[in-house]
């Protein structure tokens, strides 16, 4: 239910304000707006107000169906228009009015995701401390030296300056934008807080990012924060609970590998098959002040068609985590540059795919969307909240791209007539129109088909 519902509010706020962006600068360049719609299909509730600017008498109507919306305005290539209102017309408004109004839902949604994080940044957000964990094996991270424990102080590209770093979802983020950029990252670590530092470079620009999701942050290395090696919740009947091992027990050794971290030990865990079977290992842990030794063998299981270990328990203590806030100014600049960077990145990925350097694989359609909108919404405001941003600037960007039945398809009829001077034919703009509509069909094909693969696959 959660899911549902944070979905169709995210759904509704973005959309709402993509359309207000469109009615807001079309009733500022005098054009006449007759409907404002979030949601199609039948319509659940309509009003129109009463005190409107002169000229006005939009209707505002909520759908049935969340997944889209529209400002219908008063156009003489859809309808007759009177004489007396033809000066209200979008057709027969300046080049830069229309330009203008079309490429405001986008930029209400790069403003809106602008707001969002600023107001993250304002509240402030609980975030891991940027201590690493173990490195996984053969990894970027395993080769430049790093270690389970090093606290990452500072961090930038090759060439650039480096800047603290607060939280380990900054490295995380830092990690993305160099792995997809493919740029070499700088890093300034230190094995304990205040004492001596020293710099590592993680070669990023080699990795192969055809697909940006967890297995290009194994090769990385770098999988998440340090944590006690502790033993959480034991699954009854679980490989765990038949080995001995209870909730608390902290993991000194296994087999003939000292644990430092939880990192390390799931590592350890998944790493534990041979020829198909668990490989039993004596495990020395820590209970209640007592040293035990105890016989563990995994199950075998299935993570993305690789066989590895299990043993049917949470391994890991939670993270230690810092409060990141920062004041008016410097969270609203940094609202800024997250969208700019966000907004940069998923332009890139988008070029990526066209030229075959990136896999479909990583388009994505409502049903995860929705997935990830219920899992952020359970997480909490602020993080549904970073949610409703990505979200925001995505919607944006895709807007923004030159296909005909896009806001930028638009953009780009008006470029078209500001260099000739003379506006698109009606017969190419519907040859253009069917190939834009088939091509987001596509896209929306491959989405959805990935959208089932990645969450029932």
């Amino acid at each position: 239910m959660l899911t549902v519902v944070a979905f169709i509010v995210a759904l509704g706020l973005l959309i709402a304000v993509h359309e207000y962006g469109h009615y807001r600068v079309a009733v500022a360049c005098g054009v006449k707006v007759l409907r404002f719609s979030v949601g199609f299909g039948k319509t659940l509730y309509r009003w129109q107000p009463q005190n409107q600017r002169n000229g006005q008498t939009t209707e505002f109507v909520i759908g049935m169906f969340p997944l889209g919306g529209y400002v219908k305005m008063l156009d003489e290539r859809e309808a007759p228009v009177a004489a007396s209102e033809r000066h209200l017309a979008f057709n027969t408004q300046p080049l830069r009015s229309r330009a203008a109004i079309v490429a405001a839902g986008p930029a209400a949604n790069l403003l809106l995701a602008v707001l969002l994080y600023a107001i993250v940044n304002w509240y402030g957000v609980q975030e891991p401390r940027p201590v690493l964990a173990s490195p996984v094996a053969a990894s970027v991270a395993e080769a430049a030296g790093l270690r389970g424990g090093d606290i990452v102080q500072r961090a930038g590209f090759a060439g650039e300056e480096m800047d603290p770093v607060q939280s380990f979802e900054q490295l995380r983020w830092l990690l993305t934008r160099g792995a997809l950029d493919g740029r070499d990252l700088r890093m300034e670590v230190a094995r304990a807080q205040g004492g001596a530092t020293r710099e590592v470079v993680l070669e990023l620009s080699g990795l192969e990012t055809r697909d940006a999701d967890a297995r290009l942050f194994r090769r990385i290395g770098i999988l998440g924060p340090w944590t006690q090696p502790v033993i959480g919740d034991v699954m009854p009947g679980g490989a765990a609970e038949k080995s001995g091992l209870r909730k608390g027990d902290v993991v000194l050794t296994a087999g003939d590998v000292p644990v430092v971290d939880g990192s390390q030990l799931r590592e350890l865990i998944r790493a534990s098959v041979v020829a198909g079977k668990g490989r039993a290992s004596v495990w020395r842990v820590e209970r209640e002040g007592r040293t035990l030794a105890l016989e563990v063998t995994p199950e075998v299981r299935q993570d993305n068609g690789v066989v590895v270990g299990r043993i049917g328990a949470y391994v890991g203590a939670p993270p230690e985590f810092v409060t990141v806030r920062h004041g008016p100014l410097e969270g609203l600049w940094k609202g800024v540059v997250r969208t700019w960077e966000v907004s940069a990145l998923t332009l890139r990925m988008m070029g990526k795919m066209v030229i075959g350097e990136a896999s479909l694989k990583n388009l994505s359609g409502p049903l995860t969307i929705a997935d990830y909108a219920g899992k952020s919404a359970s997480m909490g405001l602020t993080q549904y909240l970073v949610f409703l941003a990505l979200i925001s600037v995505s919607l944006g960007v895709l807007n923004l791209l030159p296909l005909p039945v896009l806001d930028g398809g638009h953009l780009m009829y008006y470029l078209w007539e500001g260099v000739t001077g003379k506006s698109v034919s009606d017969a190419w703009m519907e040859r253009l129109q069917r190939g834009g509509v088939a091509l987001l069909m596509v896209m929306m094909s491959i989405a959805l088909f990935n959208d089932v693969t990645r969450l029932f696959g």
